[in-house]
């Protein structure tokens, strides 16, 4: 199937570049709209048949399908506090250098400690991922202090919590500039190096708002839809392009946590879920390079029924 897809995409290239105005004619009109429609299909047909077997492999011999990230350099922005740092110790604890950036100055310096006291490597920068230039400059900086990235998990994000017409402007920008936006400027950063060096991760922390609207969080929860589809968007271009074999995406999408971020929500059907809990499932969902990581995992019914019932 693999190699039907290149053939595939390389008769289009043929024809979407060709410099003869006879050969464009020839592929123009229903001819062309008939082989972008089988390439679709070939890779509809490719992600569900390699889903299914992935997933039958990985009941069968879990252990088998973790990847070993001793030395590589992992960047986890909004690392100075909760779900973040949990995410930067406990890649720490597989091995990884840790690249933490936040604008909390003495959050990011705790993490740091906390992990060189664990006998791991960190390094902490004080960034405003809202800012692209700040982040293109520190970005620099990582490289010449501590190398090239290897994993980016963009898991910075803010909440407002109003109504649409409570809500002001500002917050509605400042909501998009750090869930979304940010998100393109480091993969921009980053991903260059990561192709070059044939390895990388991007894993991006979206939501379950991501997937259903939430009252009160229109902003934010459309913030999370734009982040669910930044990351399937990227992970079928890499495919596109040739790379997916070593570029791995992951989105990380769990209720409602249990931090300051959500103080005083309340959930009759979920359980408001532990920032352990899903630090940990986020982890072994990005050592087994999981597409998606649904927590908790059972949600996926709500899913396929909202599908079913709209």
């Amino acid at each position: 199937l693999d190699s039907l897809l290149q053939e595939v995409r390389d008769y289009i290239k043929m024809a979407t570049n060709s410099e003869s105005p006879d050969m464009a004619a020839t592929f123009a009109g229903p001819k062309m709209v008939a082989i972008q429609i089988m390439q679709e299909l070939l890779l509809f047909v490719y992600h569900l048949v390699a889903g299914i077997l992935t997933s039958l492999a990985r009941l069968c011999c879990p252990t088998a399908f973790f990847k070993d990230i001793t030395g590589d350099i992992v960047l986890v922005t909004g690392g100075g506090s909760g779900l973040g740092r949990l995410l930067c110790q406990k890649l720490s604890q597989r091995g990884a250098t840790i690249v933490t950036w936040d604008i909390n100055a003495a959050g990011n310096k705790e993490t740091v400690e906390l992990i060189k006291e664990a006998g791991g490597q960190a390094f902490g920068y004080i960034v405003d991922i809202s800012d692209r230039h700040a982040v293109y400059k520190v970005a620099d900086r990582v490289r010449a202090d501590v190398g090239d990235v290897t994993i980016l998990v963009n898991n910075a994000g803010i909440v407002t919590g109003h109504g649409i017409l409570d809500s002001k402007d500002t917050d509605n920008i400042k909501t998009f500039q750090v869930n979304v936006f940010a998100h393109f400027w480091t993969i921009k950063a980053f991903l260059p190096a990561m192709i070059s060096g044939r390895r990388g991760h991007i894993v991006s922390v979206a939501s379950l708002a991501g997937y259903s609207g939430s009252p009160r969080l229109i902003d934010y929860s459309a913030s999370k839809f734009a982040a669910v589809g930044l990351d399937e968007s990227l992970r079928v271009e890499m495919f596109m392009q040739g790379h997916s074999d070593y570029i791995k995406t992951s989105s990380v999408c769990p209720y409602f946590i249990d931090t300051g971020m959500f103080a005083g929500v309340q959930s009759r059907l979920i359980a408001i879920l532990q920032p352990e809990h899903v630090a940990e499932t986020a982890v072994q969902g990005i050592l087994h390079n999981k597409e998606v990581i649904l927590i908790p995992g059972w949600v996926w019914i709500l899913m396929v029924l909202k599908s079913v019932m709209s």
